[in-house]
């Protein structure tokens, strides 16, 4: 592994630990060279999943994407990194699991929204109304009506 700071390809693990449920290994290095500590994360290579849009293309899956509009729907709220990560985590293991080489975007977005309903429910709002492409408040008020009524009967 090289150093990030020297570039040197000389180090020393110094700490090995699994995290996100045991599919990625966080190990903390030292540069034998510069004697800088940096980070490194160990992953499953994945298989190429594709995930079928609305129109019919497929496209790659891609993390990266997912979290961002995860992010989106959670920013300013009192929704940590740890949480976003652990449901990127469930996701993912849920698509390698039910799914060989495809999975549908409406499928992801029904899990998403899923997660979030449980965590944050302004969060679930708010990626609800993009994932569902909400016109006007009449679409906003249909969303919040289920969840209204759970928290009556409670």
């Amino acid at each position: 592994m090289k150093c990030p700071f020297c570039q040197c390809d000389n180090d020393r693990v110094l700490d090995s630990r699994t995290s996100q449920g045991g599919f990625e290994i966080r190990r903390r290095r030292e540069c034998l060279s510069c004697s800088r500590r940096y980070t490194t994360y160990e992953r499953i290579e994945e298989m190429a999943v594709k995930v079928i849009k609305k129109d019919g293309s497929r496209v790659p899956y891609e993390r990266d994407k997912i979290k961002r509009g995860i992010e989106k729907a959670c920013w300013k709220r009192s929704v940590s990194d740890e949480a976003i990560e652990g449901i990127l985590t469930e996701i993912e293991n849920d698509i390698y699991t039910r799914f060989d080489c495809e999975v549908e975007s409406r499928y992801l977005g029904e899990c998403i929204m899923e997660r979030l309903r449980s965590i944050d429910q302004v969060a679930y709002v708010r990626f609800a109304s993009v994932y569902r492409e909400f016109q006007d408040v009449r679409d906003f008020v249909d969303e919040l009506q289920p969840m209204l009524k759970e928290s009556r009967a409670k």
